[in-house]
């Protein structure tokens, strides 16, 4: 297996979980993160050594990552796997499937690719190299048959794993916060370049909401890897005293707040599964920025809005991903009851669609595929 950065550990966590239910006698490796582990999986590398998103960002570590895909692919083509699964990273994961693919290693494939939000091309490569796509959302399957790849709709683990109906005081309690006031969450990405680009900015938009709302509590749930980064940032930016950063504990903190304040990624769709009302922005490199924009085939960039088919939250993109902007969209959040409550009634509408029984569905797929 191979998942990259947090996201893809979580999701292959969930999948492990089932796996090992059907094969209790499992042995798993490649790449992965702490929530694998936890699975007994054996990490020859760390996920956190793919966690790296933009075009020119990708540039600076190229050269490592493809060390080690060459180092992996050779060390699965001398002990061959049963199977091998791809979890999210496509840019890295479907160069490998392929090469396994050709000499008869089935391939699994975890979280379709985006092929109808950007980068429609990609559905050649991804006939040429998966066997079995494992889709998250409904309409995916149908894409993917039309173009001759076999695929199943397995749900959103997320969507099993996050209740419907998330206790918000139990949370606050859990993490020492108060119960009458308040409650910003800022989540500014699982990878250091999103965070270089983003805590900065993120916490200028928390000082000026908490100059107008003195009243305010504002959290940051850190990846472990990553919290040293995000504290210096915080210092920098002369907030570590307005701003309590925990270790971990995203859910936790997505369970207590009013509103998030949050990186474009899986972390939205968290969100939109705890019914909370968010702002979603994104800021990168100008060059990585111009590329992407150009290969994008829809209107939104942010997971609800996108399964939502509206803008049913704001998206503020680069230069307009500025504090003031942000601090503004924040605050028609935490002032409009109503509008909020019409956006709960479309997150659980969207949570019941994505509820599957996740790891069983996709383990009777991956189990079909070897039995082929």
């Amino acid at each position: 297996m191979v998942a990259g950065e947090a996201s893809g550990d979580l999701l292959a966590g969930l999948l492990l979980d089932g796996l090992r239910t059907r094969w209790p006698g499992l042995h798993s490796a490649g790449i992965g993160g702490a929530r694998m582990a936890a699975h007994g999986f054996d990490a020859w590398w760390s996920s956190d050594r793919l966690a790296v998103r933009g075009y020119v960002e990708v540039l600076r570590h190229y050269c490592g990552i493809t060390a080690i895909r060459d180092q992996l692919r050779t060390r699965l083509l001398q002990n061959r796997p049963d199977v091998f699964i791809g979890v999210d990273a496509p840019d890295f994961n479907l160069h490998l499937e392929r090469d396994l693919k050709r000499v008869g290693i089935p391939t699994v494939h975890f979280v379709c690719p985006s092929v109808w939000a950007w980068r429609a091309d990609r559905l050649q490569e991804i006939r040429a190299s998966v066997d079995h796509m494992l889709c998250l959302f409904p309409f995916e399957p149908e894409l993917l048959h039309r173009h001759g790849v076999a695929a199943t709709f397995v749900g959103h683990p997320l969507a099993e794993v996050i209740p419907m109906h998330a206790d918000r005081d139990a949370a606050r309690a859990e993490l020492g916060l108060r119960t009458d006031a308040p409650l910003l969450a800022i989540l500014p990405g699982s990878r250091r370049s999103e965070i270089e680009y983003l805590a900065g900015r993120f916490f200028e938009t928390a000082m000026l909401l908490l100059r107008e709302r003195p009243e305010l509590q504002c959290v940051v749930p850190a990846i472990p890897v990553w919290q040293p980064l995000i504290e210096k940032i915080a210092r920098d930016c002369g907030v570590t005293d307005r701003i309590r950063i925990y270790t971990g504990k995203s859910h936790t903190v997505l369970a207590a707040c009013d509103v998030t304040l949050i990186a474009s990624g899986t972390a939205t769709l968290e969100a939109a599964l705890f019914k909370r009302p968010m702002v979603i922005a994104y800021n990168m490199h100008w060059l990585s920025w111009q590329i992407m924009r150009r290969k994008r085939l829809q209107p939104w960039v942010g997971l609800p809005n996108i399964l939502c088919q509206d803008f049913v939250v704001p998206e503020l993109l680069q230069e307009q991903a500025n504090a003031r902007a942000l601090a503004d969209a924040l605050g028609q959040w935490l002032d409009d009851g109503p509008r909020v409550a019409r956006l709960q009634q479309r997150f659980k509408a969207l949570h019941r669609q994505l509820h599957r029984d996740t790891s069983t569905i996709a383990t009777h797929a991956i189990e079909a595929l070897l039995e082929t």
